[in-house]
């Protein structure tokens, strides 16, 4: 993987991008290309790519390249793009603090803490996963309880194994893959084990990674209990009911030596808190215009620290986006006001961007509560007239709904609120 840390950093730069994933090292080269001349990407791992350089898998990169890349491949495409334009990209870094003023302060290893003034910022920090301590697993504390992420760490760089019997409790993406490597490894991998009725990851994860390998997968049951003293010995299991409250009397123990948990992301957003950004409840991320501005004039925001994404390529789609849009403030060209709120209606978690403009064209993603078959989405204007409908074959909460909406379908609607609604149809 490329670095390219320069041995001085300057004290201001036009866009500074705090992250070095796929998400920032995309927002930086479009930031450029919108006439910003100086720019910095850090990030506080030893080398930049971000979660992708341990992604050995394939399955990347088919909206984005138009071929399908690995992990790593994908990383090492977006970063020479960087490494060629002379962007400053700064690892092992860590930026403590960001001021109101947008000062960033950063510390590294050879300068120890500067302060860099920016004319803009990216937040591009990415997600962590939940943990055992996110759900209050009951039982002991040995050895032998990983996230599926850290599993895959160890597995893919660094050669090692978590254990020879495991069980998996959730079914995000991760877990899923894992499952396949893991099995791919010679671990046995006694079952998957999800608590809502719906599995929690992309169809063609459940498809390739469970059933092409017989690898059970149990809903509406989870993991009630941790045993073992020094080590995992096994965990007790029970299906829940309809509140989601096991079922005790039905419970049954499995023996493994691990557990690995998936039970989703939570978007990094220690910065955006400091900078007292308004947050959405929903997705945990920042509230963003059309142009993926945040709160604070200057401050942008892309990637998983907004809103968990399913595949990398939406978030470099989204990433440049807001690389544009800083470049673009630096600049000092105005874009056009964002006229539109956007309300989650009837089966809709959330809506980003949170704000649009009837001006141009966007990209709305959004997330619904349950699944349905035979389904509308319908954006509807607060008097219960119909803007815009489009038929769904079907709609999962794992997979996230993308609608692009032209300019021609709000040329009506001027000032307001719209409702996104993803309803049964009346003919079903």
């Amino acid at each position: 993987m490329i670095t390219s840390n320069p041995r001085h950093l300057r004290g201001s730069y036009d866009v500074v991008v705090v992250g070095a994933g796929p998400a920032g090292l995309e927002a930086a080269v479009a930031a450029q290309d919108a006439g910003a001349d100086h720019i910095l990407v850090v990030d506080r791992e030893t080398e930049a790519g971000g979660i992708l350089v341990q992604c050995i898998h394939s399955g990347f990169g088919l909206h984005r390249f138009g071929q399908e890349l690995t992990g790593p491949e994908y990383a090492q495409r977006v970063l020479t793009q960087v490494v060629k334009r002379n962007i400053d990209v700064v690892t092992d870094a860590f930026v403590l603090d960001v001021d109101r003023e947008r000062r960033v302060k950063l510390m590294t290893q050879e300068e120890g803490v500067s302060l860099i003034d920016a004319q803009a910022i990216v937040l591009a920090m990415g997600a962590r996963e939940r943990t055992r301590a996110a759900i209050h697993i009951p039982g002991t504390r040995p050895a032998g309880i990983f996230t599926a992420g850290m599993a895959q760490r160890l597995v893919n760089l660094y050669g090692l194994l978590p254990g020879r019997r495991a069980v998996l409790l959730g079914s995000g993406d991760i877990g899923l893959i894992m499952a396949r490597r893991l099995t791919l490894e010679g671990v046995e991998v006694v079952g998957v084990f999800e608590l809502m009725p719906y599995a929690n990851g992309l169809n063609r994860n459940i498809v390739q990674c469970l059933h092409d390998f017989d690898i059970p997968l149990h809903l509406s049951t989870t993991v009630v209990e941790i045993h073992g003293r020094d080590r995992v010995e096994k965990v007790t299991v029970a299906p829940v009911d309809a509140n989601l409250r096991p079922q005790m009397e039905r419970a049954w123990d499995v023996p493994c030596d691990t557990l690995l948990i998936s039970i989703g992301l939570i978007p990094e957003n220690e910065l955006s808190e400091q900078l007292r950004l308004r947050i959405d409840p929903m997705t945990n991320g920042p509230v963003v215009t059309s142009t993926m501005e945040c709160s604070r004039n200057g401050v942008f925001a892309c990637g998983n620290v907004v809103h968990i994404h399913d595949l990398v390529d939406f978030v470099s789609a989204e990433a440049m986006l807001a690389g544009r849009s800083a470049g673009r403030y630096v600049a000092g060209a105005a874009p056009p006001a964002d006229n539109v709120r956007l309300l989650p209606g009837e089966n809709v978690a959330y809506c980003v961007p949170h704000t649009i403009s009837t001006e141009r064209e966007h990209t709305i993603y959004m997330r619904t509560r349950r699944p349905l078959e035979a389904c509308s989405l319908r954006l509807t204007d607060l008097g219960g007239k119909v803007i815009y409908e489009k038929k769904l074959r079907y709609v999962f909460p794992a997979e996230m709904v993308n609608l692009k909406l032209r300019p021609a379908v709000l040329h009506h609607f001027h000032n307001g609120a719209l409702r996104v609604d993803v309803a049964p149809r009346a003919d079903g």
